[in-house]
């Protein structure tokens, strides 16, 4: 069946000249095809597969271009580059590839567009346009992706066995895929992935965290951790998250699922943020509580400090995981250390607390509010009225304070260079004593964020510790 109005853009009739001048085969291949039936938009990227040398072509269709764009060639993958207006060309020679069993790198050989066709990862991204003249827009579909497609369903074209053991990076993007598109794998395909789990030991960390990234950014994140986590996947990758799983119970006290509970707070959040790392934080949130899990016979299951404990443990998962630390991590951190602050002050609205809430949190205070508005998660109807209305209070009180005190990152306006100038003294202990009780009173409502008040306040608080002022 011929698909011609798919290939609207004229780069496809510039490719198709450049299959009548090199005299080889020319198809576009892969997400463009899968991303047209779904009716997902226009891919900006295209990949365009040769039964040929795909460099050649590459340069071919740039003389075609009237600009004659820049053609970058990556000789190690045989594989070339060009941009045309809004789109992004790759192009590759059909081939075979053969695995060693400790590599994801194949050894590569020229080959069919069937056996190009084989290599791929999945049956829908096996998908083919012919652009040559005699059969333009025609599909070419070997292992029925297009039925898959319709059934969304993510399956291998070969025996899923090979498919994954050669390229465990497939196994995550498996995962992806049926996360991002709302598809299910297939169950022959899923128990392949829990066979070959161990696998992806070989891959490198940066490619493993790019397919996180991706899942963690879908419209329902936790569709894909629950499946990281049935196929062992999870275990080897984030094992601080597989060990929140289960529910003990002593004495008859039991506690909720944290594992479960953290993938509803990620999916709570989804819709508000495309911050990543603010899904990140909202993943990782409750990781402390599995090793300060105790139970006390007078109040019960206990997780005292989870949140310091977590936020320590989060820069190491980012060290490991080799992803940003800097500001990056420090974000992270601190919300997952704060992530029960604003919960806390339910009950003691006092000014004081939510002062110390909006300096402590800083520009971050609206991220932080949108974590502790997702981790609701109670399924008790009146519970959960309750939990939200006492959350509106504390948003509603942060709005008064603000607004009257101003204590947003706010900065006293007695400096550590007056008070060495007031006691005619160096850089030493006292001056951080001094401006740290200066700070307090500012947050307790002692004294307000004017330099008057500060200075008599500075001038009380230094004779305590026996300085006088030298002007």
């Amino acid at each position: 069946m011929q698909y011609k109005e798919a290939l609207t853009h004229p780069v496809f009739n510039i490719l198709t000249q450049a299959a009548v001048e090199k005299q080889w085969p020319v198809y576009v291949i892969g997400g463009f095809v899968r991303d047209y039936f779904l009716n997902r938009g226009t891919k900006t990227d295209i990949d365009i597969v040769t039964v040929g040398n795909g460099i050649e072509l590459a340069e071919t269709v740039a003389q075609l271009i009237p600009k004659k764009p820049k053609v970058q060639i990556f000789k190690t993958y045989g594989t070339a580059m060009l941009r045309f207006q809004d789109i992004e060309l790759e192009f590759v020679g059909a081939r075979k590839e053969s695995y060693h069993e400790n590599s994801r790198n194949p050894q590569v050989s020229a080959g069919s567009l069937e056996d190009d066709q084989n290599r791929r990862d999945f049956t829908i991204n096996a998908l083919a346009f012919s652009l040559n003249e005699f059969d333009y827009g025609t599909l070419l579909d070997p292992f029925n992706g297009l039925s898959d497609l319709q059934n969304k369903i993510i399956r291998t074209p070969l025996n899923p066995d090979i498919t994954f053991s050669d390229d465990p990076l497939r196994m995550m993007r498996a995962i992806r895929f049926a996360t991002q598109l709302g598809f299910e794998i297939d169950p022959i395909t899923l128990q392949s992935i829990q066979k070959n789990a161990s696998r992806i030991k070989i891959i490198t960390i940066e490619r493993i965290v790019t397919e996180l990234h991706k899942i963690l950014s879908s419209e329902k994140p936790s569709v894909g951790f629950k499946l990281l986590e049935q196929t062992g996947l999870l275990a080897l990758i984030i094992p601080e998250l597989v060990a929140l799983k289960g529910v003990d119970e002593i004495e008859g006290e039991r506690h909720k699922d944290n594992f479960y509970h953290t993938l509803e707070v990620v999916d709570n959040i989804a819709p508000h943020t495309e911050n990543v790392w603010l899904r990140w934080a909202a993943l990782l949130h409750d990781i402390g509580k599995a090793p300060t899990k105790k139970f006390d016979p007078k109040i019960g299951w206990t997780f005292h400090g989870h949140e310091y404990v977590g936020s320590k443990m989060v820069f190491r998962l980012f060290n490991r995981l080799k992803m940003p630390l800097h500001e990056t991590v420090n974000f992270v951190q601190k919300m997952v250390m704060m992530s029960s602050r604003p919960i806390a002050i339910v009950g003691e609205v006092t000014d004081s607390a939510v002062r110390r809430l909006v300096f402590d949190a800083g520009d971050d205070l609206e991220d932080l509010m949108t974590l502790c508005d997702a981790d609701i998660t109670t399924k008790n109807p009146n519970k959960f009225k309750k939990y939200r209305q006492n959350f509106l209070e504390v948003r509603q009180k942060i709005v008064e304070v603000e607004a009257r005190d101003q204590v947003r990152n706010f900065q006293p306006p007695i400096t550590g260079e007056l008070i060495m100038e007031v006691f005619n003294i160096g850089p030493s202990r006292e001056i951080g004593i001094l401006k740290e009780a200066i700070k307090e009173a500012i947050l307790e409502g002692e004294i307000p964020n004017e330099y008057t008040a500060c200075y008599e306040f500075l001038l009380k608080e230094a004779s305590k510790i026996g300085l006088k002022p030298q002007l």
